[in-house]
């Protein structure tokens, strides 16, 4: 009898050993993004949070990140991220424009001067704004981490571009939506597809060139292909944005929502920083390659803008009349950018 004692005693220490060991195991969550491994924003954005969250909670939670479109395309990422396939997921808007369209008030051309102008205006709409409410409430997702990309420029391969006539009929890469608005309205022709598409679509020759920014010129190939590039003039940005499901969200402790939420709050500000300083040395590096920058003069830059001055009423009424709120959004992003210093 009391070796049966013994045993089920020993038993008992085992399981509950076993408990504890299995309750100290961090919780996995898979994360998923389009970008090539070493991406200059996956080192200054996503990285570093995944790490200090990691940190703060103790190693309760683990990152499990799949780059390079490993779980799916970028288009694709926010049906990933809803269904599970991925935890939290690089959900671009500009990918998803036809479900997160109040989002691309934050890539309308020249909505913004700095990086951090855009990155926290759209920070704070993309929690508690028209954003918040019909991009991502409506689709069963929380914002973790965005940010701005600094102002788009028009690349090209065979010819630079100096004035208005130069883009007639030119068809350059875009994201859809506003982008598209934006180099319809200048006389281009946009060609719709996700930033690692480009570079064949550009080698091949079935595009002119690219509306793109600086770093993913380096980051996709582009580099070596496309040999001018426009300057002093922004053509829209982009929104870089991780997203976590609300049905992963709301089994995560209290704890380590907390952990990811501080976070994120106390890099934001700092990282877009760095994105534009990132923009500046690039463009630097891609000079000493030999791309070559065209300064557009003021009366080409006049030009350019009076074509474009018509996009952002243009998109928000579209948007107005689907019943999405646009130029609610546009209101809402306008005031929070001008409560921004540019530096």
């Amino acid at each position: 009898m009391v070796a049966v004692l013994r045993a089920l005693a020993g038993s008992g220490f085992l399981i509950a050993s076993t408990v504890l060991a299995q309750a100290a195991e961090p919780i996995h969550l898979r994360v998923a993004d389009s970008f090539p491994k070493g991406h200059y924003l996956v080192k200054l954005v996503l990285e570093p949070w995944m790490e200090e969250v990691k940190k703060r909670t103790n190693n309760a939670v683990a990152f499990d990140h799949y780059p390079a479109q490993q779980l799916g395309k970028a288009t694709d990422m926010l049906k990933l991220t809803q269904t599970g396939v991925a935890d939290i997921g690089y959900v671009a808007p500009g990918y998803t424009s036809d479900k997160m369209p109040v989002s691309e008030v934050a890539m309308l051309p020249e909505a913004f001067e700095h990086s951090c102008q855009g990155t926290l205006a759209y920070w704070k709409l993309a929690r508690n704004g028209v954003i918040a409410q019909q991009d991502y409430t409506a689709n069963n997702i929380r914002l973790l981490l965005a940010v701005s990309l600094p102002q788009y420029r028009i690349f090209t391969v065979k010819a630079p571009v100096k004035d208005v006539s130069d883009v007639t009929g030119l068809k350059l890469r875009s994201t859809g939506g506003a982008q598209d608005l934006t180099l319809r309205a200048i006389g281009a022709v946009p060609v719709r597809m996700a930033a690692p598409d480009a570079y064949e679509s550009l080698s091949r020759g079935t595009m002119d060139g690219l509306l793109f920014p600086l770093e993913s010129v380096v980051a996709y190939g582009a580099d070596k292909l496309v040999k001018y590039s426009t300057d002093g003039l922004g053509f829209g940005s982009f929104i870089v944005s991780y997203s976590i499901s609300d049905n992963v969200w709301k089994k995560l402790s209290p704890e380590i929502q907390k952990a990811m939420v501080d976070v994120a709050e106390e890099m934001i500000p700092t990282v877009c920083q760095q994105v534009q300083k990132a923009d500046n040395e690039t463009k630097k590096s891609l000079e000493a390659a030999g791309i070559r920058f065209e300064t557009l003069q003021p009366e080409v830059n006049a030009k350019f803008k009076d074509l474009m001055k018509g996009v952002a009423k243009t998109w928000s009424e579209g948007l107005d009349g689907r019943g999405k709120r646009g130029s609610d959004a546009l209101k809402e992003f306008d005031a929070a950018v001008a409560a921004i210093p540019a530096k």
